[in-house]
């Protein structure tokens, strides 16, 4: 245990890191067909000790390279989850079949068209509705009779994760998701997802749903063939490296900030905070694709999502705690992010939990009789 308390400190302080849930769903694919991971992990120094351990963690490029290991090795970028490989090389003609679009909305139906070759057990569908839309990730063939099966768990994270990631490289911005709807119960590392993914992460439903605002399907696309050959240097593991929550100065802003959101901090004083000078800041968090403002209202939106659906607070009381004005103002950037209001979405996720509960009890009984 000891030990174990010694790597998770280590990868704590060489910088961000990945927690153990996430590396045993990436071998979970061949560890059920009965190969043993030993060698992949010692070559990418992964304790075999420390998947036993669900609160051990290991460096973010060491999780990179393990994936590279085995998806070379094995010669399946889909890491053995689905009875057929995905061969090496998908992930780069993924990219470059997306690359060529005027903007993202179409980049997502080249990728859908494309993950219908690939990947055909794995739906991606882009929906618009109003001035939000939704991604929707659903299973055409059942590969696994077990709703929270690791290898399914990974499959529905993987994939978020690449499109996700893709999305904000070929755009050159960070996109927030608003929500996402996870189709399988926790898993030990859910906490993890409001780094990776978005700290409004829900597990209801049956299929992966993410919510993002209209606009960013209209976003055009600003890479081209000159910057790919960088982007796929180290792909596809590397996609696990990009655009995460924890990205050193958007960390070290977003705590400032999330300490007082009425306070409002300009970038010339978080700049002092933060011992360096304003333009050094604002290129920081340019690299990061990210800016002050951009934060605010991200950690805005997080935490107005949580409170509504995991808490009971009052409006009024969630408003002053995000630093509106008053209630009108919380009402009207709620709406922004949501299809409807506050009130609506708090009565919304209440009806997706009833549901959910009645839906686990049937099958309990279906089960027993």
């Amino acid at each position: 245990m000891a030990g174990a308390n010694v790597r998770r400190a280590s990868a704590r302080r060489s910088g961000p890191s990945v927690a153990m849930g996430f590396v045993t769903g990436l071998i979970s694919g061949w560890a059920a067909r009965g190969i043993d991971p030993a060698s992949y992990l010692e070559r990418c120094d992964v304790d075999l000790r420390q998947l036993t351990d669900p609160g051990a963690r290991i460096s973010l490029s060491s999780y990179a390279a393990l994936f590279n290991v085995i998806a070379r090795e094995f010669d399946d970028e889909a890491l053995g989850l689905f009875p057929e490989p995905m061969r090496s090389g998908s992930f780069e003609f993924l990219t470059r079949s997306m690359l060529g679009s005027a903007n993202l909305e179409e980049a997502l139906h080249r990728a859908a068209r494309f993950l219908r070759l690939v990947r055909p057990e794995m739906q991606l569908s882009v929906l618009r509705d109003g001035r939000h839309a939704r991604l929707e990730i659903s299973e055409t063939t059942i590969c696994w009779s077990d709703r929270n099966d690791p290898r399914r768990v990974f499959a529905f994270e993987w994939l978020l994760r690449l499109i996700h990631s893709l999305s904000c490289w070929l755009t050159d911005r960070s996109i927030a998701l608003d929500s996402v709807s996870f189709p399988y119960a926790p898993p030990q590392h859910a906490g993890d997802y409001a780094l990776i993914y978005t700290a409004c992460s829900l597990f209801t439903g049956d299929v992966l749903t993410v919510t993002i605002s209209a606009d960013v399907l209209d976003a055009p696309i600003r890479r081209d063939e000159a910057e790919l050959a960088s982007f796929l240097d180290g792909a596809p593991g590397r996609i696990s490296m990009l655009y995460r929550r924890d990205r050193e100065t958007f960390r070290r802003v977003r705590d400032l900030i999330a300490l007082d959101l009425s306070e409002k901090p300009s970038l010339v004083e978080l700049a002092r905070r933060l011992h360096m000078s304003k333009r050094t800041l604002q290129r920081r968090l340019k690299q990061e694709g990210h800016s002050v403002r951009s934060i605010r209202d991200d950690i805005r939106r997080q935490l107005a999502f949580t409170k509504l659906a995991r808490t009971g607070e009052p409006i009024r009381q969630i408003s002053d705690g995000l630093g509106y004005s008053d209630p009108t103002a919380f009402y009207r950037a709620f709406r922004a992010w949501s299809s409807g209001g506050p009130r609506q979405y708090r009565k919304t996720i209440g009806e997706e939990r009833a549901a959910t509960t009645v839906e686990r009890a049937g099958s309990r009984i279906r089960k027993r009789s």
